[in-house]
């Protein structure tokens, strides 16, 4: 039944004006006969005459009369088209009602009146001036659809193009540690092959999806997690803690794992025995609150940025959750911390 409204609510709301307006043209009429007896034959017929040039002359301008002048954009044009369109049917229309109503006997000097003639004519511009709005409504409403829809066409298309821009990102930081393992000859090889097909598997079939489940993205950050404890031969202490139930709660795939990236891709590094790194995320309703801190190299290395990694996801944090997000940092001397606050769905 929705459906069926949604894809004919333009010609329910034509067809439901025109019955409120035969309505109250039928009440009028009824109490204009009052005390003179009801002729219901008669009534019925010149109601049906008055709703028949009414709706000709609204749809005559609806549907030909101003589409032309929108194309031709000649007022002259236009206002003599409707003039001879409105005098010749309205003329018409006094006529064929003189004739019902009394055969031309002047017996219903109301026909014959000056003001019957203006108050047909001012309810007909009326009309023509109302259905004429409701296609302007109709077509605003329909141009501010497509317009919400190429808009959301192009952010669906950007937030696209940034999670493409995250696999080869990622990609190129675990292969480096599988290749810095595979070089050492390390017995976890094997192990991190296996967590990273798990990975991958998520980012190439969950993350396409709009929003993921909050576990899910909890278990892909983990098995990042694993992988650097892996590669740092568990050298370094790092503490990762969820406070909350994650159940049921959905976020946009992949936003928070860029954080964690830059955590160990800058404040972490094998001879450095101090280094450390603290992340957690805490739960409160809907609300998440995540929070990575990293100790800082006595010697920063200036030549590596985070570039494509930071930018994104500040961009896909602004178009997944516009006026829904808090970002704050700290960049201090020998400590780097970062908390994202979200409104989770």
């Amino acid at each position: 039944m929705q459906s069926f409204i949604n894809r004919n609510r333009v010609v329910l709301l034509h067809v439901s004006f025109w019955f409120v307006y035969l309505s109250f043209n039928l009440y009028q009429a009824s109490v204009f006969q009052r005390g003179r007896g009801y002729d219901w034959e008669r009534l019925l017929t010149s109601t049906s005459v008055q709703l028949v040039f009414t709706v000709t002359i609204a749809y005559l301008n609806y549907f030909f009369i101003w589409p032309r002048f929108i194309k031709s954009k000649n007022l002259l044009r236009y206002l003599l088209e409707f003039g001879v369109t409105i005098g010749g049917l309205l003329t018409l229309r006094v006529y064929l009602q003189r004739h019902l109503a009394d055969g031309y006997s002047h017996r219903v000097e109301y026909f014959y009146s000056s003001f019957f003639i203006v108050q047909m004519v001012a309810i007909t511009l009326l009309i023509v001036l109302f259905v004429g709005m409701l296609r302007f409504a109709v077509e605003w409403f329909e141009l501010e659809s497509k317009r919400r829809e190429i808009e959301n066409e192009k952010l669906m298309a950007e937030l696209n193009f940034l999670k493409a821009q995250i696999n080869p990102h990622f990609l190129f930081n675990t292969l480096n540690n599988l290749y810095y393992l595979a070089y050492t000859k390390s017995d976890n090889t094997t192990e991190v092959i296996a967590k990273l097909s798990q990975m991958m598997r998520y980012m190439i079939y969950d993350s396409n999806h709009t929003q993921v489940l909050l576990s899910k993205e909890i278990e892909y950050m983990e098995n990042y997690i694993s992988l650097e404890r892996l590669r740092l031969n568990n050298q370094i202490p790092i503490k990762f803690e969820v406070i909350g139930n994650p159940d049921n709660l959905r976020i946009a795939p992949l936003v928070l794992i860029t954080f964690l990236e830059n955590a160990f891709k800058h404040g972490v590094s094998g001879n450095n025995a101090r280094a450390w790194v603290n992340v957690s995320i805490k739960l409160e309703g809907k609300q998440l609150i995540y929070t990575v801190e990293n100790s800082k190299p006595e010697i920063a290395n200036n030549h590596e940025k985070s570039g494509i990694g930071l930018q994104n996801v500040k961009r896909r944090l602004d178009l997944s959750y516009p006026n829904q997000y808090k970002l704050a940092t700290e960049d201090k001397k020998d400590v780097y911390f970062v908390q994202v606050t979200l409104t989770l769905s």
